[in-house]
């Protein structure tokens, strides 16, 4: 089945992104990027620090709250509707439960052609690019690093240790175009 959706699953700033957005410019077709921080971006303010909705610890930790798990429950069913409706779509996701994250996207994207893919980092990089972003919690990506990748199985894996994003991008690009050759 021809890929319609790529999940990126890695911790925080693992180099998700920049895979992403170099994966826009490789493929022949246009990708939307959307992913966990843009539904988080676009939850209202009063979830983004309640114990319902989302709240980053001053350690790095991650809770997760029930009016959280019913906004990602629509939001994972919409982004399925839109590659369902033809869009391609790369899913930039940290799979916080682990094995159970990626059972809840596989649950949504059923049908669908889905390449998932793990973009790993050793947490000591991960956290001085933490540091430089200056935008999250330090300590989230060190917690992360692994535990996002616990029970998943992936097609394919990256490392972004000592890897360029566009590096990482031109494998999972050629794996894309290599399934489409191969039709």
């Amino acid at each position: 089945m021809k890929t319609q959706v790529i999940v990126l699953n890695g911790g925080s700033s693992s180099g998700k992104s920049g895979i992403a957005r170099c994966l826009q410019a490789l493929l022949p077709d246009p990708w939307l990027t959307l992913g966990t921080d843009t539904m988080v971006e676009a939850m209202p303010a009063a979830l983004q620090a309640a114990e319902t909705g989302i709240v980053f610890g001053p350690d790095g930790s991650v809770s997760i709250g029930s009016e959280f798990w019913e906004l990602e429950d629509a939001w994972t069913e919409g982004v399925a509707a839109m590659a369902r409706a033809g869009a391609r779509i790369i899913v930039d996701e940290v799979f916080l439960s682990g094995a159970a994250g990626r059972r809840r996207w596989s649950e949504r994207l059923d049908g669908l052609g889905v390449l998932w893919v793990g973009v790993r980092c050793a947490g000591e990089v991960a956290a001085g690019r933490e540091i430089a972003r200056g935008d999250r919690t330090v300590g989230m990506a060190a917690a992360q690093a692994e535990s996002v990748h616990r029970g998943v199985v992936y097609d394919l894996e990256v490392d972004t240790t000592r890897t360029e994003s566009l590096d990482c991008a031109r494998t999972i690009a050629a794996h894309v175009k290599g399934e489409e050759a191969g039709r």
